[in-house]
């Protein structure tokens, strides 16, 4: 179990294990490829700007599997934790998907965005909440300003959202715990570095990260088997 005092504020980052538990895929589980394009290939402003249909396609494929997807134990463990720490936890996914929200986190930062929000590709209006499915035939949608409506995502080449505030909970920190997340990513797999030796360093996950050695505590399995019992006396 991880022992928690009244002073220790947590910095939890998940990553695709934790959804994957879910049903949802990750890239590496699908070879990389969808329909024989690399992911890099629609996921990227490359992409956008070559065939923003079919970057709307594949999106909207994401879309539907998100939205058959449930919240695991995990996803709960870890809503439990916020609800009893309140702002004391900092709640950080690599993952795109809605299902922190769904299992009851309130203030959850998605560094690589979301998958029902979407923007303007070209004006500074904010992420809208979108919930369609962009198939072809149907056409790109268009802002009143000109631009192109996009997936509100951080595709491959570009700069991660929040980092500034990333970065200062990350300094703020006495507990790091890293979640169904490969320690490969860039810039998340130097979060741990950034914080050790000053602040323990969990790891929960199906197989141990890349980064292993930067971790001191690291339990090998399933988050959803392995998280609530984890967590029990910290949400007391």
């Amino acid at each position: 179990m991880l022992e928690l005092s009244s002073a220790d504020q947590v910095f939890i980052l998940t990553g695709a294990g934790i959804s994957a538990e879910s049903g949802i895929p990750t890239f590496r589980d699908a070879g990389g490829l969808w329909r024989n394009y690399r992911f890099e290939e629609v996921a990227s402003p490359q992409a956008w700007k070559r065939d923003p249909h079919l970057v709307w396609e594949f999106y909207s494929m994401r879309r539907r599997v998100a939205l058959a997807a449930k919240p695991n134990a995990a996803h709960f463990a870890i809503a439990q934790l916020d609800t009893a720490l309140k702002d004391r936890v900092f709640l950080c996914t690599q993952n795109v998907d809605d299902l922190h929200e769904r299992a009851g986190s309130v203030c959850v930062i998605h560094m690589h965005g979301e998958i029902f929000k979407s923007r303007c590709d070209s004006c500074r209006r904010p992420p809208f909440d979108d919930m369609q499915l962009y198939d072809p035939p149907a056409a790109v949608p268009r802002c009143d300003r000109g631009g192109l409506i996009r997936p509100h995502i951080c595709w491959f080449g570009e700069v991660p959202y929040a980092l500034d505030s990333i970065f200062a909970a990350l300094d703020a920190c006495t507990v790091f715990m890293a979640i169904g997340t490969s320690g490969v990513v860039e810039p998340a797999a130097g979060f741990v570095a950034h914080v050790r030796g000053r602040a323990r360093t969990v790891y929960v996950g199906p197989e141990a990260p890349a980064n292993r050695f930067a971790f001191s505590q690291c339990h090998l399995g399933k988050a959803g088997e392995l998280l609530p019992t984890l967590l029990q006396s910290a949400v007391k």
